[in-house]
């Protein structure tokens, strides 16, 4: 142990600054991988220029702006690889994620509580999940609350622990240009809805097309297809306008409406949830609960007792298609 923390591990006596310091990326010398690799590359780009051909007044630029890169390079650290997030050098297939830094949560929260924007745009704007922007929120939340009430916040145990893991920076100039996009995940993943886990066999004419929007038909009369149940449908129509070659300032327009509209919507069903509340729900509070009573009726669970809107449904209702006698091969094309 101690020949190990004499030798290669004496690098991690001082962690590295602004870097994650993982065992992956050192070497059995304890030498920083990618050190080496960035100064394979430079010699590689030095290669590529034949100083024997310069004269006087442009070797002495050369070697002027050759001293200028090194003296910019020798406090900067290469960008990290892959293979440097190993914190397990024996597991390759582990990497570490990275973690929202604190100005990006710091700017998410800005944009939800103190401009009003709503959560999708905030999602598809910084490339983050609408459940971690949620989360962002409501910790943000606490945090200021905390501060309010004077309670006292972990600072250097956050600061830590946040130097170790990788992070996905604010960069203002990435908003800026079009071009350019900040991506922490993927923020338009499909969710698996109940609806698709049943077995179905469903023949259909190979002269005809068959679309999501059948497909989600086929499963539930009532299912909306796929690209209406992602998280961000109205990056499918951004996507589509900028394919057409629509000007930025009507692409701009269309956005800015989808939004109003996507709004009003919200806000209007909000309104009408909590009026329904008013009229059906009845609320008994004590010392320490608040009890909730609604009226309910035998006949919402259907004439089988399997409508979503019966009482217990949540709870878990089995699929009939791996019983004995169920007939799941078609018997006609309609």
């Amino acid at each position: 142990m101690f020949s190990w923390l004499n030798g290669p591990g004496r690098v991690f006596r001082e962690p590295l600054q602004g870097s994650t310091n993982y065992l992956g990326a050192y070497d059995r010398s304890g030498n920083l991988m990618r050190l080496r690799a960035g100064a394979e590359e430079e010699n590689d780009q030095e290669d590529k220029v034949d100083v024997s051909k310069l004269n006087e007044e442009e070797k002495a630029k050369y070697n002027q702006e050759k001293e200028a890169k090194a003296a910019a390079k020798a406090n900067e650290l290469p960008r990290e690889r892959q293979s440097d997030l190993r914190p397990y050098p024996l597991n390759n297939d582990f990497r570490s994620q990275s973690v929202l830094s604190e100005e990006l949560r710091e700017e998410i929260y800005k944009k939800i509580v103190d401009e009003k924007v709503d959560l999708s745009t905030v999602s598809a704007l910084y490339g983050v999940d609408m459940r971690r922007v949620a989360a962002v929120v409501r910790l943000k939340t606490i945090e200021r609350n905390w501060v309010s009430e004077g309670k006292k916040l972990a600072t250097p145990y956050h600061d830590a622990v946040l130097a170790m893991l990788p992070q996905t920076r604010f960069n203002r100039k990435l908003l800026e240009d079009p071009k350019k996009t900040i991506s922490h995940e993927s923020i338009n993943d499909l969710p698996v809805h109940p609806y698709t886990r049943t077995q179905i066999f469903y023949p259909t004419s190979e002269s005809r097309q068959f679309t999501r929007a059948d497909a989600a038909k086929v499963f539930s009369p009532t299912l909306l297809p796929a690209d209406e149940r992602i998280p961000l449908s109205e990056l499918i129509d951004i996507e589509k306008d900028a394919i057409n070659n629509l000007p930025r300032e009507e692409r701009t327009a269309r956005i800015r409406e989808r939004t109003e509209k996507k709004m009003r919507a919200k806000e209007e069903k909000e309104r009408k949830q909590r009026e329904w509340e008013a009229r059906n729900v009845k609320i008994v509070s004590n010392q320490r609960w608040n009890f909730r009573f609604e009226s309910i009726s035998v006949e919402d669970a259907g004439k089988d007792g399997r409508s979503s809107r019966g009482v217990g449904w949540r709870y878990g209702n089995p699929h009939h298609d791996r019983e004995k006698g169920e007939i799941k091969l078609p018997t006609r094309v309609e």
